[in-house]
């Protein structure tokens, strides 16, 4: 980070949201009972992310302690990473790009197949601090990203998405590597990216369980993730800004992932969840000489990496939107808590010829600190209610779903609302968005 266990997911991976939501993607969500026919996600061999680890180890021992930009081991990492996707069968790209008077290399590789217009990417940056070797920040998430592509290559995994993979240069200089590739990408590129996965320092010491709270389908995926082993997740913050996410999520395309901790202090409440010790940095070594081997808590690197399989999986599998004009509303709504009235988002559909299909699709995205308080409705222009949504979910956070509504007695013009209710108290959220499709 820069200055500036699916044997136990079984149960929880029927109830994960398989699709990414964002306007600039032609990607949809797919429909809830997608996922439960998506391939199982893999266990990660632990020891195979700490085989990588180990290379990352010698090869900054090799070259004068550390894999920073514009030295060696910099270049001699991103050549290991390139030999192994090579030979599982992606297709590698070299890029190049210069600064501070060094040239960087960002090593990008995709996975043959899958729909070419919506793209999952997952990234680390590869590059340490001169200070070492850089092995929490960032060979572990760089070893679990290189992990898990090596695993999609083993199952012969065949996703609807189209799966690409990043290893960033030059990212301890302030993103450097990861802002070129996003600035470089033609716009049609870029909104063929239906989001990016970042995993920067995920093997912390004295770890933490953080999520990062970007869009709220990834978010959402990583938490069923953990919700199957039982362990609490916090919202990411220290990290905001200051990792290869950031890049994209300016460029308007959803981001997500996940976190261990860097310097910030492990509180008394954080150590009674998750254990380790109070009162000390999440990585007493961040970005120091002894972030080593030795700086690696290998139940936190074992965690997130099976996440990483879980989510490319998981998201992976999505179904893309059926031919249709889709119109789509981006405004925030604020849901008042109960006993307030109702409030509605709406969107007038114009050029739709005839009724509607009776297969209309409604994704619906809703920040929420419950969704089991919460009444969703489609409304039709005549005034027809459709429930979509109806107080489940428990005591779960937001609601990033898609519908399927037989609509075809209603004339497809004219204004459709989603009307949203809370129907319980000590609860608030807002629609952050929602679409129809015809």
């Amino acid at each position: 980070m820069s200055l500036s266990v699916s044997r136990r997911l079984a149960a929880v991976t029927a109830f994960a949201v398989a699709g990414l939501f964002a306007s600039t993607a032609p990607a949809a969500l797919a429909a809830p009972t997608a996922v439960a026919a998506a391939p199982t996600p893999p266990d990660i061999p632990l020891a195979n992310v700490k085989a990588h680890l180990s290379q990352l180890s010698t090869i900054a021992a090799n070259n004068g302690g550390n894999r920073a930009h514009g030295r060696a081991g910099y270049k001699a990492s991103i050549d290991y990473v390139k030999a192994k996707l090579d030979a599982a069968g992606y297709t590698t790209t070299l890029q190049t790009f210069t600064s501070s008077g060094a040239t960087g290399y960002n090593l990008i590789a995709d996975w043959p197949g899958g729909d070419p217009n919506s793209v999952l990417m997952a990234g680390s940056h590869l590059d340490s601090v001169t200070a070492g070797a850089g092995i929490n920040d960032n060979g572990s998430g760089s070893a679990a990203v290189l992990e898990t592509a090596l695993a999609v290559s083993r199952a012969g995994l065949q996703p609807t998405k189209h799966l690409r993979f990043g290893w960033w240069g030059a990212e301890e200089l302030g993103l450097i590597g990861s802002k070129y590739y996003v600035n470089n990408l033609p716009a049609a590129e870029k909104a063929k990216l239906s989001g990016y996965l970042n995993f920067d320092m995920i093997g912390s010491p004295n770890p933490g369980y953080f999520v990062y709270d970007d869009d709220p389908t990834i978010e959402q995926t990583f938490k069923n993730y953990y919700a199957g082993l039982g362990v609490p997740t916090e919202i990411e913050t220290e990290g905001d800004g200051r990792s290869d996410h950031a890049p994209f999520k300016n460029a308007g395309i959803p981001v997500g992932g996940l976190f261990s901790g860097a310097d910030y202090t492990k509180t008394a409440a954080q150590a009674q969840k998750w254990g380790g010790t109070s009162g000390q940095a999440f990585d007493r070594c961040y970005h120091s000489s002894c972030d080593s081997l030795a700086n690696i808590n290998d139940t936190a690197l074992d965690r997130n990496s099976d996440a990483i399989a879980y989510a490319i999986w998981t998201l992976g599998a999505a179904t893309p939107v059926p031919p249709g004009q889709s119109f789509e509303n981006t405004a925030d709504v604020n849901i008042p808590d109960s006993p307030a009235a109702a409030v509605s988002s709406p969107i007038t559909v114009t050029g739709v010829t005839g009724n509607a299909p009776a297969t209309t699709k409604v994704d619906v995205n809703i920040v929420h600190t419950y969704r089991g308080d919460l009444v969703v409705d489609l409304v039709a222009p005549d005034g027809t209610v459709y429930n979509l949504h109806n107080r489940s979910g428990g005591s779960a956070d937001n609601l990033v779903q898609t519908y399927t509504v037989n609509a075809s007695s209603e004339v497809a013009n004219g204004v459709w609302n989603l009307r949203v209710k809370d129907s319980a108290a000590q609860d608030v959220g807002y629609i952050n968005s929602w679409k129809i499709t015809f």
